[in-house]
């Protein structure tokens, strides 16, 4: 297990490829969290070097430190992954450990504070340490591939938000008549099932809806 290191600011600054007035700078602004005091001596960890390089990235990719700094009030008022996922609890979508950075990248030049926000809102994004957890690799891809098509970013998590209110009635419609009628083999067997109904219905009802001409 690697040791926990700790920099003086000197030592810090250097090691980030920043000046020390820069790191100054960027403290007062609140981009960095405070650091460790032992008398006058300030102690900064590798949490905050993982902060600078953060920092770095994000400018080089075009964002402001405006935009930094709320991004980071964002990214600090989110939920803990713990509390968004559960602990111990069985899921079939497979979490996705991200940088900030490489969370900008994915949606290039949308990721705002505000859809920073709503996504943690929603609970697609939760916290872990410096990293950002999405509860599920395919809703990013398949938010991202959306992007890319030109779909904005705030239209997909609205979207998301609305999809939700009626994925949550359909999982209680079905567990209820599953419950309901005592189906054999438990609802997580059964599971598969509603899934398949879903897709069939929804197929059929993407088909009815572009076979019906525009209103004029």
């Amino acid at each position: 297990m690697t040791e926990a290191r700790e920099y003086r600011m000197e030592e810090l600054a250097k090691e980030a490829g920043i000046t020390v007035r820069t790191l100054r700078f960027y403290r007062e602004r609140g981009l960095i969290p405070p650091p460790r005091r032992e008398g006058r001596i300030a102690w900064y960890d590798d949490h905050h070097l993982a902060r600078l390089r953060t920092i770095a990235a994000l400018l080089e990719r075009g964002h402001t430190l405006n935009g930094i700094a709320d991004l980071a009030t964002a990214f600090e008022s989110g939920r803990d992954v713990g509390e968004v996922l559960g602990l111990g609890e069985p899921t079939e979508e497979t979490p996705v450990r991200l940088t900030p950075e490489a969370l900008a990248d994915y949606f290039e030049g949308e990721v705002t504070p505000e859809n920073l926000a709503t996504a943690l809102e929603l609970g697609y994004l939760a916290t872990d340490g410096e990293q950002i957890v999405h509860i599920s690799r395919r809703l990013l891809d398949v938010s991202a591939a959306l992007v890319r098509e030109g779909v904005p970013l705030a239209a997909v998590l609205e979207t998301g938000r609305q999809v939700r209110v009626h994925a949550d009635a359909l999982a209680e419609l079905f567990i209820g008549v599953l419950t309901e009628h005592g189906a054999d083999g438990g609802l997580e067997k059964l599971r598969p099932l509603a899934k398949s109904v879903v897709e069939a219905e929804l197929s059929m009802a993407m088909d009815r809806r572009l076979r019906t001409p525009p209103r004029p």
